[in-house]
């Protein structure tokens, strides 16, 4: 994500290496998948690329869906290979405009935000995008491909400076679900930049649903 040349802002940047790779302040992909009903809690490690910061993020994310409507929350640490650990807070609200029980392909408007604090310096990351699944039904374990495009939007304040930036980012992944409630999945996250820089990161992740 991009910033401009404010020499206050420039010099926080530096003091923040992890900042200066235009990254999701969570350092894990942004999910988006669809909506599963039910509760679900999940842990997740992830490997941002050089662009990204490098380093790996642990994290954990819950969610609910009900009907057409879900929420979601997750929660981060971050230890980029240089500058300190972010310890990142987000939350999503994701609105199902096409699928149903009885159709494996869906549709699903997602907005949210996250938010992380570094040695005075705030950073708000807000994407909002369109996510696609397609679930393949299987007898033991069901299989959901996924991709999402979204836009990207930073806020980072600090020093009297305050910049808001606009990138275009996607995700995408697969979801495998067993019998019980148990799954396990894999996610991969690029942002294109105007400064050139391409930061992504790719995260596994398990989880647990319980149905309500």
């Amino acid at each position: 994500m991009r910033y401009s040349g404010a020499f206050p802002l420039m010099l926080l940047l530096l003091a923040a290496p992890a900042v200066q790779g235009h990254a999701q302040v969570t350092g894990l992909p942004v999910l988006n998948s669809g909506i599963s009903s039910g509760l679900t809690i999940a842990g997740e490690v992830g490997w941002p690329t050089t662009d990204y910061g490098k380093g790996t993020a642990y994290g954990g994310r819950g969610a609910v869906g009900f009907g057409a409507i879900g929420l979601s929350a997750v929660i981060s640490s971050y230890n980029p290979e240089t500058g300190p650990t972010l310890t990142g807070y987000g939350g999503y609200l994701n609105l199902k405009v096409f699928g149903g029980p009885l159709v494996p392909f869906s549709v699903t408007l997602q907005g949210g935000a996250e938010y992380a604090k570094n040695n005075g310096t705030e950073l708000v990351h807000a994407p909002i995008g369109l996510g696609i699944g397609l679930r393949i039904p299987n007898p033991t374990l069901a299989i959901k491909p996924w991709i999402a495009p979204r836009l990207d939007v930073l806020r980072v304040s600090g020093a009297g400076a305050t910049t808001t930036d606009e990138n275009f980012g996607i995700s995408g992944g697969v979801e495998f679900s067993l019998l019980g409630g148990f799954g396990f999945g894999v996610a991969y996250d690029r942002t294109w930049a105007d400064n050139g820089l391409k930061p992504s990161v790719f995260s596994v992740g398990a989880s647990y649903g319980i149905k309500l």
